[in-house]
Parts: C-alpha cells; structure tokens; sequence
C-alpha cells in the first residue's frame, strides 16, 4: 500500500479509492518519427540534387527545412550510437562497428548504461517508444537467442521492435527479430516480400495499436530500414523505370547534379566541384561492357532507393491519416556519406569482396539481369558512390567530407513556419537527440534505472528551426574512424587520411606507416564545402592549433589509442574449439558460430532414426546444421535418409558429398570429417558411427565469411544453401538429439582481410 493516497475502510463504504496519475508527456508534445538510411550519399535525395525520384523526401523538406551541413561519423553504429544518446561515438565505446571490438573504453562496442538513450528518457516521460528496422547496437556476442537483452531495442528504452539486429541482410529473405525473439518473414518474395515494406507495414501497425487504446499519446518511432545498403535489391518494377537514365555515366551524372545544388541554393555560391580521384576510372575509359554493367548497378541502387522513399511515403501519409502531420517531427537523415565498398567493379555477389576473390567481368553481364532480385547480393562500383556524394571528397568510413557530410531534412509544421529553407549551419549526430529534448519540453535526467548519466555532449540547434539567422551552437568537433582523423573548429577543419588495410587505391599509401607521417590539410570549410582548396601551407600556424586542439579531444573522448588495426574477433569470448547444440536453438551470427574455415573439423550429429514399422512414422531427413545461404556457405543434412555435406562457394560452385547408403534405423553417430590438403582445400569423409559411408573433395572453401547469414541447427532460416532442399527444411526434434562440433588446430586468420568483410557489412 505505500504510496496509496485513497482510504481503505473496513468495507467499501468506509473506503476512499484513489488511482496514481499516469507519467504524461507535456502539454501538446509533438510525435517523432526519425527516419534513418544507410548509405545513402549527401547528394542522393532529389532535394539535395539527385534526379533519382524521391517524392516523399523533398515534400519534406519542400514543407520543412533541409540542412546543407549536418554531419555524422562517418560508419553505421558510431553514428547510430551518437543520434540516439547524444554522445560522441568513441564515449559510447562505438569507435567502430559492434563487429569491430577491442579492448579499449572508446571500442568495446559496448554502450555503457550511464549514456542513456532518447528512448530511454522519453519513455520515462509519456510517450510510447517504437525501433523498427536496422539496430546495430548490440554487441555482436550477444546477438543471439541465449544472450542477455540489456543492449537489445527493449533494453535501451524502446517498447516494440521489428527489425534485424546486424548490420545489413537480405532484403528478400531478412533475418528478423520481432521484440526479443527470432521470426520469419510473413511471406515469400514470390508472394512480393520485400523487407522495407513489411517494415513500414510493421510501423503503421504499431501506431495503430497505440491509437487503438490512447488516442493522445504521443509517440516516438525510429525508423531505419537497411536502404540503401547492399545488398541493392528492389522490386522490379522501381527498377525498370531507371533502364538508360545512367548511361551517360558518373562523370555527366555528377556535374548535372552539382548544377541543380547550385541553383537550388543547397550550396553557397562559389562552392567548388571537387576534383576526380585517380582511383575512379573516367566513364569514357571503360570499356562498353563495363558500362552497361556499372549503369544497370546504378539503376537498380536508384530503384532501391526510390522504394524506400514509397515506403517512407506511406508512413508519413498514416501519421497525416490520423491527422497528426502537423504536429510530429520528422526527420530524415542518413548515418555515413555513399559506400565505395563495392569496389572499383561493383559486385553481383558481395560474398566475392569479402572473400578477396575476384569477379569476372563476363560472369556478372552474364548474370546482369539477376542484379536486384533475390539472386543477386549486388553493390554498384565506387564510382558511383563518389558521384553519391557530390560536391565532396571521397565516402563511407573516411573523414573527408564525402565520408562525414549527409542529408539532412526536419519538417515540424506546427513548431516551424519556414518551409522549404535551407540551413547552413554546421550540425553533428551528436545535436539530435538534445535538440528533440528542448523541443519537447523535456529535460535530461540525472539517472535513469539508477544509473546516474553521463553528460550530454551535443548541442541543440532547435534555435536554426526558427531562426536562419541564429548563431551556430556547436563550434568543435572531432572526427576519428580507423586512422582516419579530423577536427572542427568555427568554420575550419584540419583532415588527415590514414590508409585502410583492406583497400588498396593504388596510390602507394602504406596503412602500416606511423600515423605522424600523415599528411595533415586545412579548408575552410564554412566557404569550401568541397575541400578544394587546401590551406596547410598557407596558415600552417592553423594547422599546427587545431592538430593539437584534436589531440586534446581525442583524449577527452576516449579515442585513444589511436589505430587502424583490424578489430574484429578480437573479443574471444565467444569462441570456442568444441560446440555443443540441440536442435531448434536461435540462429548465431558470424561473430559466435563455429569457426570452421581452413581448419580440420568435426561435425558429430546424434541421430535416431525410427523403425518403418513404428506406430508414428518420422522422417529422419532435415537440416543438421547450416550456415550462410545461396550466395555462399555449408551445410550437413539428410535427405532420402542419407547424410550429405554440401560447400557453397560464393554462389558459384557448389561441392556435395553423399553417403552411399541409408542411415540404420536406431541411434547412429553421423560424422561429417574434413581433413584440409592445402590452403583452403581438403577432404570430406562421411561415417556412421565409424562406418565409412562416403568421401569426396573440396577443392575450393570459402576463405573468410558467409556474411550476416546465421548459423542454425536442425532447420535453415531465409533462402537455402543448396538446391538440394527448400528451407527451412527442419528435421524433427524425434531425430536429431544433439551435434558436436569440434575444431581442430588453430583457426585461420588473415585480419586486414577479416576487417574489410566486416566493414563492408555494417
């Protein structure tokens, strides 16, 4: 009874009742709705110079405001982390992809509880909390069934999730975790699935769940669908309407957009078109083959992104349905600049970059007409991601400002008059979430759960919404990703590039070389978006001020120590030389599944096979454990009663051993043995008990990743490894008892190459 403020007499009579008010959000507290893409470049929006379609995003900004200077870290969860606590990404311990982590405060990929996320304060404050789409947040180690949830959606202060947990997925086949537990997509894409509309399905729903009980609360919705990151997949009919736009090339395609920049007034005037890398071939020197390929790549990422504008399209008109437009935030931004991680030749099948095994040319026109569909896990080439992020220099993962610099459109109509305005003030990720505060009347506390909370290290700029005149309120801020390093400062910034292990521009940059021999530059930047003009040897007095002022910040926020070394797998924590499972458990990603590759293992699967005769007949066929998917992967699973062991090589080849005969009924010890013969090659041997039942060799594994497809046991979720059985194809719990994995000798490692495979996944 503590804190009952009613009477309770000795029948009703007597008794006074008395019910707690509930925790409102303030009076006329508007909705928010964040929408978040992926990869998508500072000049991909039709309003910020793309003439790819992009309706609902310029009516935004058309009826709100649009910014030409907002900027993040540069990578996926770093920024997630910053727009979602207001804090710097190494304070989050976020220096990089959760993939990514290492023993250090600002690269655990561990956000520590004391930076409490909006969700978490805002929930506390009246309104309902809804993440659907792409999270990224949660250490990879505990992205599986068995892990704690504290670092889930629901552990960080959100009510519902959908969405997938990792980095990217198959749009078609998505690996999907609805609140805290696995699930699998509602229909097929034979029956028109596609990931980015079951997750504005899943938005509208639960908007209308709220509604169907409280008719005025408002309610926060983070919405991030995996657009535009690779895989580009889309339905055809977005794609199709693209055939020829491109075919002119990155070069035509980038002036055309830097003109509308221009004229639009996005730009300042005077803004500069930033020079062509020598790394990016000019459109005119490829061959007419590598044309037609790399302009279909362009048509089917501006489908893709056109798709997700739809999409986005219907959740803005559910919100205007409901006749609460006007009085929700929407926001609309992206978390790096273009990806440039499909290489200099784009990709059918990213499995090929993650593994360093080149493509060839005639392969992908050959298979031209996959791109975009559930047989294609395609990425268009760097070229593209360069003219993505015009006027700007370089992309995704570098601190450049074509690595850092995104769109950026607020559209408020109740709490903004201007409408389609642009602001030219300088905005970091780390602004958002304080600016949402003071725009809703709601202070940062002081704890939450207990925990008390770190300082919010970001500024609000809910004084630029009223006012394009107003002062600027953040004024310095650091940039580091992977070696890479920047500082701003009132206009200026001093930039250096550190090369990458795992990309080779072929300018002789060596990525071991001590990060003192980099080549500082200073811009302008408050006039010289584009760093074009490099002033270090002009104002070297400038340079050597604000280098140190970086020093200062980067001790400040936990980015040190510096480095560009590979991260991942670098927690061990979940590895292991011997697995054991049951079938049916959760499927693991990559960072915790068995580490098999170019290493001597094990597969012992306890299987009773009943009698013909028993009263309840059981197939004994199904997967016994899998892992990855038709662009790549193994799997060991019976099918006609036989034991079979199959390796997926990239989509491209595939090696099946099969036992000679039927396992016996009763209890058998199936063992699948591969014995390596040389690097990335062996022997499969197949034995019932110790019955030899069958041999065969692999002349080619997969060297490095079967990307963010998971490894399961008893059953496969998405789209089959082999041909041989359609998913899930699970076998029954009656059968398979357990499997025992075990590795032998010490697993294969290559960390530059590991690095890029999980970079290029995030």
């Amino acid at each position: 009874m503590s804190g009952f403020e009613g009477v309770v007499g000795r029948t009703l009579a007597e008794s006074t009742p008395w019910w707690p008010e509930p925790v409102r959000a303030p009076e006329g507290a508007p909705n928010v709705v964040m929408v978040l893409l992926d990869d998508v470049g500072y000049a991909q929006f039709g309003c910020y110079g793309s003439d790819i379609a992009t309706p609902t995003f310029d009516r935004l900004a058309g009826d709100g405001l649009r910014y030409s200077s907002f900027h993040t870290t540069a990578l996926c969860s770093p920024t997630r982390a910053c727009l979602l606590t207001g804090r710097n990404h190494h304070s989050n311990g976020m220096a990089r992809i959760v993939e990514f982590a290492a023993g250090y405060p600002g690269y655990n990929a561990t956000i520590p509880h004391e930076n409490g996320f909006l969700s978490e304060i805002l929930v506390r404050n009246g309104y309902a909390t809804f993440a659907v789409g792409k999270w990224h947040l949660t250490p990879a180690s505990e992205m599986t069934m068995g892990a704690p949830r504290d670092r889930w959606p629901l552990g960080r202060g959100f009510e519902r999730f959908y969405g997938f947990l990792a980095g990217e997925t198959d749009q078609f086949h998505p690996d999907l975790v609805y609140d805290n537990h696995q699930v699998d997509p509602p229909r097929t894409p034979e029956e028109g699935y596609h990931l980015t509309e079951d997750l504005a399905d899943k938005a509208i729903l639960f908007m209308k769940d709220l509604r169907a009980v409280s008719p005025s609360k408002p309610f926060f919705l983070y919405f991030t669908p995996g657009a535009c990151h690779a895989p580009h997949q889309a339905p055809a009919s977005f794609i199709e309407k693209y055939r020829g736009r491109f075919d002119h090339g990155w070069d035509a395609w980038r002036e055309e957009v830097f003109a509308r920049q221009l004229a639009s007034g996005l730009l300042p005037p005077g803004t500069r078109l930033s020079e062509r890398p020598s790394w990016i071939p000019a459109w005119d020197e490829c061959s007419e083959e590598e044309r037609r390929l790399y302009a279909r790549m362009m048509e089917v990422y501006a489908g893709f992104l056109e798709h997700t504008d739809a999409s986005v399209g219907r959740v803005v008109d559910f919100v205007d349905s409901m006749g609460e437009l006007d009085n929700t935030i929407f926001l609309v931004m992206s978390d790096n600049g273009a990806s440039a991680e499909g290489g200099p030749q784009g990709s059918i099948n990213e499995m090929y970059f993650f593994n360093f095994v080149p493509e060839r040319l005639s392969e992908n026109l050959a298979r031209i007409d996959d791109l975009g569909t559930p047989r294609a896990y395609n990425h268009y080439p760097w070229g593209w991601a360069w003219a993505g992020n015009t006027p700007l220099k370089r992309w995704k993962r570098e601190t450049h400002e074509g690595g850092v610099t995104d769109p950026l459109i607020v559209h408020w109509p109740r709490g903004v008059d201007a409408r389609g305005e642009t602001r030219h003030h300088y905005v970091h990720a780390i602004d958002v979430a304080p600016t949402l505060l003071e725009l809703i009347g709601v202070s940062a506390p002081s704890a939450i759960n207990g925990v008390e909370q770190s300082p919010i290290e970001g500024f609000s700029f809910a004084s630029t919404l009223r006012d394009g005149a107003a002062a600027p309120t953040h004024v310095t801020q650091y940039y580091e990703m992977m070696g890479c390093r920047a500082l701003y400062h009132d206009g200026w910034k001093a930039v250096a590039f550190h090369p990458l292990p795992s990309v080779d521009y072929g300018d002789g940059l060596d990525p071991r070389a001590p990060f003192d021999s980099d080549a500082w530059e200073l811009y302008h930047v408050a006039s010289d978006l584009s760093e074009v003009e490099d002033l270090a040897s002009v104002e070297p007095e400038k340079l050597r001020s604000l280098v140190a002022l970086w020093w200062e910040e980067a001790e400040r926020f936990q980015v040190l120590p510096l480095n560009n070394q590979p991260g991942r797998h670098g927690d061990r924590r979940g590895r292991l030389d011997r697995y054991v499972y049951h079938p049916g458990i959760g499927t693991l990603p990559e960072a915790v599944a068995p580490n098999l590759r170019n290493r001597a293992f094990q597969v012992l699967a306890e299987i009773e096979r009943p009698a013909a005769s028993s009263s309840v007949w059981v197939s004994c066929d199904g997967v016994v454990i899998a892992h990855g998917g038709p662009q790549g992967g193994y799997a060991v699973y019976v099918k006609d009663h036989r034991l079979h062991y199959v390796h997926n090589l990239l989509g491209s080849a595939s090696y099946t051993v099969s036992a000679s005969v039927e396992l016996p009924v009763g209890s058998t010890a199936a063992r699948v043995v591969f014995t390596p013969t040389g690097p990335f090659r062996g022997d499969i041997e197949l034995f019932y008990g110790d019955v030899p039942v069958g041999q065969g060799h692999v002349p080619r594994t997969t060297p490095l990743s079967f990307g963010v497809e998971g490894f399961s046991v008893g059953y496969q979720r998405g789209a089959a490894i082999t041909d041989a059985y359609v998913a899930p194809f699970a076998i029954s719990h009656a059968v398979l008892k357990r499997v025992i994995i075990d590795g032998v000798g010490p697993a294969y490692r290559d960390p530059a190459r590991e690095e890029r495979a999980s970079l290029a996944q995030q």
